[in-house]
Formats: C-alpha cells, structure tokens, sequence
C-alpha cells in the first residue's frame, strides 16, 4: 500500500515550547539524543556520498518505540468494523504530563472489500482531526490481510488525542446506496499504535500531585516502587497500605502494582518514600523531621524522576502524612507541608463504598459515570453506552424479583421506521428492547409531538434485571440502532442527524434486597475484595504478615491494598497490620494473611486449611467443583456448593500459589482469605491471577483455587458459614423448600399448617382489639 503525505496547515492545538523545541531539533538532525546512532552502514554510505547532491540526504534510523499499544488497549475491544461511503471510529490516547513524543507511528493490520473502487476509496488516518496519511485500496490486494506503517507527525499529538480511522468507500461511478454491504473495511485490533517519548522535569510543587505517581492521562499499568527508610514497623505498613489503596483507587482500569523495598532508592523514574525520623534524611538531602511531613524533590539518581517523602517522628505521624495525602491531597501546594492538624475521618458504613451501586436507596444511572456527555450518543449506528456495574456479592437472589431499573431515554423521531431499537444487555447478555417509533405510531401523535425536546422525545420504560447477572462486577449496556431510511434512486445521502440520551435521572435500585451470603466465596474477594470491603476504609480487616515478612510480602500486601482501593474508590485509611505471632490480637477482625514457604502460623491452623503450599511439600483438597462449569452461578448458594471429598499431598520443586477462603479459627463469623506461594517470589503469580487479563482463561472462585503458571484452577467450593440475615419468614421458607420440592403434599400440609396459623394469629387481634375497645366498669 502506498501512504500518500497529506499538506498540514498549522496545527489548531496548543503545544508545549518543549515539544516545538524536540520537533525543530529532530527536523534540524540536532537531537542526537533522542535517536539512536546510525548504524555504521549508513555513516560509509554517507561517506561514499559525500559529494552528491543535497537532495540525496541519508535517513536518520527510526528509534525503538517506547509504548507498543494495541489498539485493544485504548477501545477498540473487537475488530474495529469501518462500513459506508464515510465510515469511522475513533479511539482516545494520551500522553504523560513528563513526557513529550519524538515520533509516532500506527502499524495497521487491514482487510478491505473488493468491490471498492481504488480511484475513488481510501483509508484515512486521522490524529485530532488532523490527516496523517491516506491509504490506497488497490483492487489487485482486495479480500486479503494486509499491514501498513503510518507515520505520525509528532507536533499533531497533545495530552489528550484521538486515533481516528476514517473509510471513503465507494462502488460504482453512477449513483450509490451510501450504506450498501460492500462498501467495507476491518482493521484489526491488534494493529499498535507506537511512539517514542523523552522525559521532562516537573517542577517541585505539591500541587501537581497525584501527578507523576499517577497520571490520569497514561494508559499503562501503574507501577510506583514504595521505598522504607528502615526495616517497616507495623504502623508504616499501614501508612504504605493508605497510600497503595489510594493510588488503586485512582488507576481504575489500569491495575496497580507497588514494589517494595527497604533504603534503596529506584535508579530512574519516580517513588514514594516513607521515613521515619532520620532515617534516608543525609541521602535525601532533609532536615530532621519536625512532625507529619511530606517534601515533593528530585530523585537523586534521575533528575527527572520525582521523590515524594512521607516522613515522622514516629509511624503513627507517618501515617498521619499518608492518610493527609490521600483524603487532602487537592489542597496541597509548596515543595513540602508540615501537617499540623488532621482531623479524623468519619467512621464508614456498611456498603457505601463510592464505586458501588448504593444498597440503601436507588441509584441515579448519573452517579455512575464521569460525565453526563457518557449518556449521549449520535449516529444511526452509534458506539454503545456503557455503565460499570458494582453490587455488593452478599445480595440474596433466590426467589427474588428482578433488579428494576427506571430508565428514562431521549431519541430522534425518524419520519418512518421500522426496526429502530435502544437495546439493553448485561454483560453482553440481552436482556430487553424498546421500539424507537415515529411519532405517527405512537398513541395520540399530537401530544407526543408537543413534548419534543431539541428535537428528541423523552420516553420512559421499566427493565428487569435478574440480580444474579449484576452481583460483583457487571456492565450495564444501552445501544440505540436507527433505521436507514432510503429515499430512493439517486436520493440516498446519510444525514447523521440522529441522536440519543440516556437521562442520568434514571434509577437502578438494589435496596430492597437482604444481605445474606454463603461464605467462603473467593470470587467476591477477586471482583471486589469483599468481605474486607464491606466498610471501604477496611476498619473490620487485619492483613497478617509474616513474622519474617521481606520486600516480596511487602510488595503483595500492598499490590493487595491497590486491588481492594480500585474495588472501593476509597483508601483503606482503618486498615490494621499484624505479624502471625500477633494475630490473636486482631481475633476480632477479618484477617487477609500473606504467607510464602514454611509459616508457622498456618501450621497451627492446619486443621481449617484446605491446603497448604510451602518449600517441604503440598497438600491440597480436592472436589467434584474441577468437572463443573463455573460459567453460571444457581441463585440459590446451596446448589453451588462442591464440599471436599479428596486430597492429595505430595512434595516437588515445582512453584504454586493458593488462595484459600475459611471461617476464622479464632471467631466465628469472621472471615479469612489467604493468598501463599511456595516461596515468596512465587507471590507475584498469586497477584497476576488476581488481576487477570491475557491468558487466564478461569477466574478465581470457590473457597481454594490453585494458580500455576498462568492456569487457574478452583478446587473446591465448600460452604461452611453465613454472613447476613434474613427476616424469619423468607429463612424459613429457604430452608424448607428442598423438601417441599420433593414432597409436593408435604408442601400442601406446610401451606395449610401456615394459613391456620396464620389465621389463629389474625383471629387472636381481633378480639384482643375488641376487648380494648370495650367500655369499662
């Protein structure tokens, strides 16, 4: 394929002097930094050249790209379908505050029809509106896989961007239908979009924060290295857990991972220190610490990178500093700030985490997404809206109504339609439609036509959702499709002027369903951390550490604290951290322990362990759970229940990882969930399998799932304790109904006994209100 240049006006965005300065000095071959030395071929070419004409200049090598990122990364979830005479989809990107981009490119990965004429169609790649380069269709390469490198000016590209791929597609000289099935192209969303960055230096001002740690502009998973000044007492694993739970909660998506270590400053890039009293002070260049503080300053070993030192006298005042950074960090400013008075945080409730659907009354479809502008959408085919979904897992479904949802939406009337439709799914599962009819369909027409709004009609509709299909984590999805109205021959032109809106007043309500929960259940830990999030500041949760923990424990505690932080959007400012020798003083917490190799701890448990891994062996229970599809859960816990019936013991070298869910041994009704490996390194393969993606094909589930390599595998679902409670009735009646399933005249009998009683109960207040009313003496 040919990429034909396009002539640039002057950009419309605003750049950086820094950017203009890198662009000039790469045009003037002056940025030798920036680019890798030519190879030395080249320089005896431009040797052997050096008296031809100045037209013949040797090309500067292509530097390696710092982000490869496909194109699945930043949207485009399936094959990016381009149909029409002008079809398009556009994808966002952005750049890091601290860097500036030397050079872009996207390597496509295309099919294109063949009925496309190649004088007349191209495939155009647009940045902010901007052509970067145009694609010839030739008819002698029509049908096939095809892959082209479009090379992106680096003065188009700003913070925010957008990657638009735009089809012209026609198919005959005469007159066209502009959505005719083969005007088409696909590109693949494997195609990478790459680009090579220079860092830059941030100034030194509190203000900036969350920035560099986190940028809410970068698409990559967040990785910030947490450095201790000393070997961590408990209360500065604390003040570290506020920290990595508040970062998860600002990277979201992009998962969260923090790599621990004790006075060992990173050798590039940016940390977060925490020092008590004058620990890393003469390294860092700080006077003593006077009380809770925290200095924003360079990294000595990169003067790019970025330090931000939270320090103390003690690990309490440490504390003080993280929990200020994370619930006050908007109104920081200045290199550093000395914390002189933090008041305390009001105590949370139970299931009010700010990313969950609120249990306790109705929730506006409007809370759950960033931007009114997310509810709104244009085109006759247009992208759909999507609203994430997270419900507390402890929501008892069985025999339950269906989840209703209000959902008040606008549309565009087409003069005639026939099969316009907003569709609504769950989690890519169908669930209902709604027929976008012509105001003539509709009863009374003219009343309808005086509640046109900016040319759209406000209508309203009740949806069902079963509750199983939304407990956890789950997406709730709006599509509007328009009819293409054809005019006829030679009068077919798209006219995109159809538009939809969901009403942010719309409601989804979970209130009216009780809190009562099989336990363990390790798939609510993975989607949402629960039971430890049940409070979002984790003030009923202990992490226990071993008694010899090091950097890789330190680093799973607090990768652990990003998962349950991005579940909640809250830090876990009430979190307690104990060692295995102090865990009975936290009895009466949740405990979510980290153990790797032989811990003594889970020897004296052995008992309630459904398996163990360690450097002398193995040991793990087995059952029925291994043969089933785990693809769909019963609404009624019991059914879901595999309980152990095997075990196998056995020693190898191999590496593992458990996660295991049990009723505390030290109180009933608490909760426990381990996470161990067979050595500490071994943790790291526990964390990947909890934050998922490429090549986990199982999600973690039951009470004991075993993670090799990149396989997950659930064991054994075993039931052996509640959370919750149900009113005395609908437990009643749970608990019978088996045996009134099987024994149908046993149920007739129940039915009966329960009316007479029933009526005995009604019949007693009557007449104890007729005595009452009677006069007396």
């Amino acid at each position: 394929m040919i990429v034909k240049p396009h002539a640039r006006a002057a950009s419309p965005f605003k750049h950086t002097a820094l950017c203009a300065l890198v662009a000039a000095l790469l045009g003037a071959g002056l940025a030798a930094p920036l680019v890798a030395a030519p190879a030395p071929q080249a320089q005896a070419a431009a040797q052997a050249g050096a008296g031809t004409p100045a037209d013949a200049a040797v090309e500067q090598p292509i530097p390696e790209p710092t982000y490869v990122i496909p194109l699945k990364d930043i949207g485009a979830t399936t094959t990016i379908r381009l149909h029409g005479v002008d079809g398009s989809r556009t994808l966002p990107f952005n750049i890091r505050s601290d860097e500036v981009v030397t050079h872009a490119r996207v390597k496509l990965r295309y099919t294109y029809s063949p009925a496309l004429l190649p004088d007349l169609s191209q495939l155009n790649v647009l940045v902010n509106d901007e052509v970067a380069g145009t694609i010839e269709l030739p008819r002698d390469t029509a049908g096939k896989p095809q892959q082209h490198t479009v090379e992106i000016p680096p003065e188009l590209i700003t913070d925010f961007n957008r990657l638009r791929l735009q089809l012209i597609g026609h198919y005959t000289m005469e007159c066209e239908d502009p959505l005719h099935s083969s005007l088409w192209t696909t590109v693949s969303n494997l195609s990478t979009l790459e680009m090579t960055v220079t860092p830059i230096g941030l100034v030194n001002d509190l203000a900036i924060l969350p920035r560099p740690f986190f940028d809410r502009r970068d698409m990559h998973p967040l990785e910030v290295p947490i450095v201790f000044g000393a070997t961590p007492d408990n209360g500065t694993l604390e003040a570290a857990g506020v920290v990595s739970s508040w970062l998860g909660a600002l990277a979201g998506y992009r998962k969260a991972t923090f790599p621990a270590s004790v006075a060992d400053l990173p050798q590039s890039g940016h940390a977060i220190v925490l020092a008590i009293g004058p620990a890393m002070a003469d390294t860092l260049g700080l006077p003593a610490s006077s009380g809770p503080t925290l200095t924003l300053l360079p990294n000595p070993n990169d003067p790019n990178g970025k330090l931000l030192v939270l320090s103390g006298r003690d690990a309490s005042e440490v504390k003080v500093a993280a929990t200020a950074l994370a619930t006050a960090s908007q109104t920081l400013t200045g290199p550093s700030a000395s914390v002189g008075n933090l008041a305390g945080q009001a105590p949370r409730q139970p299931y009010d985490a700010p990313r969950w659907v609120r249990s306790d009354r109705p929730t506006t479809l409007g809370e759950l997404v960033e931007a009114q502008e997310d509810l709104n959408v244009t085109g006759y085919n247009p992208e759909t809206i999507r609203l994430d979904l997270r419900v507390p897992p402890d929501l008892f479904g069985w025999n339950a109504k269906p989840v209703p949802v209000d959902l008040k939406y606008r549309y565009t009337p087409q003069p005639t339609s026939v099969n316009s439709s907003l569709l609504v799914s769950v989690s890519d599962q169908y669930l209902q439609s709604m027929p976008l009819l012509p105001i003539e369909r509709l009863v009374d027409p003219e009343a309808w036509q005086s509640r046109v709004q900016d040319e759209m009609l406000p209508l309203r509709a009740d949806v069902g959702i079963p509750l199983d299909k939304v407990l956890g984590r789950s997406q709730l999805q709006l599509r509007y499709m328009y009819d293409y109205i054809k005019q006829g021959e030679c009068r077919d032109i798209i006219i995109d002027n159809t538009r939809g809106a969901i009403e942010p007043e719309s409601t989804i309500d979970i209130s009216a369903y009780p809190h009562f929960m099989a336990m363990p259940d390790l798939k609510a830990f993975e989607q949402l951390g629960f039971p430890f999030t049940r409070l979002a500041d984790l003030a009923e949760t202990a992490v226990v550490l071993p008694d010899n923990a090091g950097a890789a424990e330190y680093s799973a505690y607090l990768a652990l604290m990003g998962h349950v932080g991005e579940a909640t959007g809250y830090p876990a400012t009430r979190v307690t951290v104990a060692r295995a020798d102090q865990v009975d003083s936290v009895s009466n917490k949740d405990l979510l322990v980290i153990a790797s190799g032989d811990q003594p701890l889970l020897k004296n448990w052995v008992q309630s362990l459904p398996a163990s891994v360690s450097a002398s062996g193995k040991r793990f229970k087995t059952s029925d759970v291994v043969y089933r599809s785990l693809g769909w859960r019963n609404p009624d816990p019991r059914l879901n229940a595999a309980p152990a019936n095997g075990e196998i013991a056995y020693t190898s070298t191999g590496a593992s990882a458990i996660y295991a869910g049990f009723e505390s041994p030290l109180q009933s009704g608490r909760s426990v969930v381990l996470v161990a490996a067979s050595e500490p390194a071994q943790l790291n393969v526990a964390l990947d399998a909890l934050f998922g993606g490429e090549g986990y094909e199982r999600p973690i589930q039951g009470s004991l799932s075993v993670i090799r390599d990149r396989q997950v595998d659930p064991l054994v679902a075993e039931h052996s304790y509640y959370l919750g409670q149900l009113d005395f009735l609908k437990k009643l009646y749970w608990q019978v109904s088996p045996t009134l399933e099987r024994f149908p005249l046993a149920a007739f009998l129940f039915s009966l006994l329960l009316l007479v009683v029933l009526a005995g109960l009604l019949g007693w207040g009557i007449r104890r209100l007729a005595r009452g009313r009677q006069p007396r003496g």
